[in-house]
C-alpha cells in the first residue's frame, strides 16, 4: 500500500494520456478513417455513434470494478485488450468485408475502454487526497486531450503520409492501426511501472455498498439528480453532433459543400496549432477552478465551450478554404473545448461523491455519453438534410437547452476552491 499522492505527476498524465488513446480512436478517428474508405455520411454517423453505447451501459458493470479486485489490475487489463482490438482492425482492413469486422473489433474496443475509464476515474479517487483532486482535474484534462489531439492530429498525419506513399487508402489505415496498437501496448507497459498500488487485493474497506441495487438507487437519490442529469445531457449537445461531421466537412469535396482539405492536412491542423492551444485551455480551467471555485467559471466555460461552433458555421456559409481561417477556427475550438471540458469534469465527480464514489462516477459518466451518442447518431441525416452550412448553424443552436437548465442547476459556489483547501 502506498500513500495518497505518491508519484501523482508521473501517473496522472500517463494514465490519463492513455485513456484518451482509445476513446478517440473509436468516436472520432474510426470517421476519418470510413470517410477516406469511401463510407457513406448517413452510415458514418450512424454506426459511429452506436459506438458510444459501452461508455452509455458502463454503469451495469462499474459495481464489479468498484467492489472486485483492485483498479490498477482492471485497467491494466483492459488496456491490453484494447491493444488487441486495434490489431484486429488493422489485420482485418484488407479484407472484403472489412467494415463489419471492423466495426466489431472496434466495439472490442470501445467496451474495453469504458471499463478501462471506470478503473482509471476511481483510481484518480482513491489515489489522491480530496485537496488534489480540483488542482490535478487541468492536468488530467490536458493529457486526456493530447491524446485525442494525438489520435484525431498525428496518428491522422500518419495515415495521411501513408496515403501519399502508397497510394492505397486501405494499406494505409491498416499500417496505422497497426501502429495504434503497439502504441497501446507501450502505454500498458508504462503504466504498469508508473502507477503506484495504492490498494491491496485483501483490502478491507469499510462503508462500502453491499448490491449493485443499492449502488444504483443511492445515486438517484441525490439531491437535484434529475436536473443535473439533464444539464450532462445536454452540456454537449452541440459538440455531440459537430464531432462525427467536423472531419467529413473538413475532407469532402466543394461540391457538395466541404473544404477539401486531404487527411494529411487535417491531422496536421489538429496536430500542431490544436495541441498547444487544448493543453492551455485545460490547465487554465483547472487552476482557475482550484483557485476561484467551480459557481464563478461554470457560464464562461460554458460560453468558451459553445462559442467556437459558430465559427464552423461561417467556414460552412463561405466555403473559405483558408488556412488561416481553419486553423484559426480549430485554435478557438480546442482552447474552448480543454477551458470548458474542466468545469464539466469538476461538475461529474461533485455528483459523484459518496459511498460508492466510482460507481457513480461511471454512472455520471455514462449520461455524458448517452448525451454525445443519441445526437450523433442523427447527424448524418440532418448533415445531409441542411447542408453543412444549415448543419452548422443548428449545432450553434443546440447549445441553447444546456444555458437554460444552468439557471435551475444547484451546487456549491465554491466546489473546486473548497476540495483544494480542504483536508482529506
Amino acid at each position: 500500500m502506498v500513500e495518497k499522492d505518491k508519484g501523482a505527476w508521473g501517473w496522472i498524465p500517463t494514465l490519463y494520456f492513455t485513456q484518451g488513446i482509445p476513446y478517440i480512436m473509436v468516436v472520432t478517428v474510426s470517421v476519418i478513417m470510413y470517410k477516406r474508405l469511401g463510407i457513406s455520411n448517413v452510415d458514418i454517423g450512424l454506426y459511429t455513434s452506436w459506438l458510444y453505447l459501452p461508455w452509455v451501459i458502463k454503469p451495469l458493470w462499474s459495481p464489479i470494478v468498484d467492489l472486485r479486485g483492485t483498479k490498477r489490475n482492471w485497467f491494466l487489463g483492459m488496456q491490453l485488450v484494447v491493444a488487441l482490438a486495434f490489431l484486429g482492425i488493422g489485420l482485418f482492413l484488407p479484407s472484403n468485408a472489412f467494415f463489419t469486422i471492423t466495426l466489431a473489433f472496434f466495439w472490442m474496443a470501445a467496451f474495453a475502454s469504458a471499463t478501462n475509464d471506470i478503473a482509471s476515474d476511481g483510481y484518480y479517487m482513491i489515489g489522491l487526497t480530496q485537496k488534489k483532486q480540483s488542482f490535478f482535474i487541468g492536468l488530467r484534462s490536458t493529457f486526456y486531450r493530447l491524446a485525442m489531439v494525438t489520435g484525431q492530429g498525428l496518428l491522422v498525419i500518419l495515415a495521411g503520409f501513408l496515403e501519399n506513399l502508397y497510394g492505397d487508402n486501405t494499406k494505409a489505415w491498416s499500417i496505422t492501426m497497426i501502429f495504434t496498437a503497439l502504441l497501446m501496448l507501450l502505454l500498458t507497459i508504462t503504466n504498469f511501472f508508473v502507477a503506484p498500488k495504492y490498494e491491496s487485493n485483501n483490502e478491507k474497506v469499510t462503508k462500502k455498498p453491499e448490491s449493485f441495487i443499492q449502488v444504483f438507487t443511492s445515486f438517484f437519490e441525490k439531491k437535484q439528480i434529475w436536473v443535473a442529469l439533464l444539464f450532462i445531457l445536454t452540456y454537449r449537445l452541440g459538440e455531440s453532433q459537430l464531432v462525427k461531421m467536423a472531419s467529413p466537412f473538413l475532407l469532402d469535396k466543394l461540391e457538395v459543400g466541404g473544404l477539401a482539405y486531404s487527411t494529411e492536412a487535417v491531422g496536421t491542423i489538429y496536430g500542431t496549432f490544436g495541441v498547444i492551444m487544448l493543453s492551455l485551455g485545460g490547465i487554465t480551467g483547472g487552476i482557475l477552478i482550484s483557485r476561484d471555485g467551480l459557481k464563478k467559471w461554470m457560464l464562461p466555460m460554458m460560453l468558451a465551450l459553445n462559442i467556437p461552433n459558430a465559427l464552423y458555421a461561417i467556414l460552412a456559409y463561405t466555403q473559405s478554404t483558408s488556412l488561416v481561417a481553419v486553423a484559426g477556427t480549430v485554435i478557438l475550438e480546442q482552447f474552448g473545448y480543454g477551458f470548458g471540458f474542466a468545469a464539466f469534469l469538476i461538475f461529474l465527480i461533485y455528483i459523484s461523491e459518496g459511498i460508492s464514489k466510482t460507481s457513480h462516477y461511471a454512472i455520471a459518466t455514462g449520461f455524458m455519453a448517452l448525451g454525445m451518442m443519441l445526437p450523433g447518431m442523427l447527424s448524418g441525416y440532418i448533415q445531409e438534410w441542411l447542408g453543412y452550412d444549415g448543419f452548422f448553424l443548428w449545432v450553434v443552436l443546440a447549445a441553447i437547452p444546456a444555458f437554460v437548465v444552468l439557471r435551475y442547476l444547484q451546487y456549491p459556489a465554491d466546489y473546486g476552491k473548497k476540495i483544494n483547501d480542504s483536508d482529506e
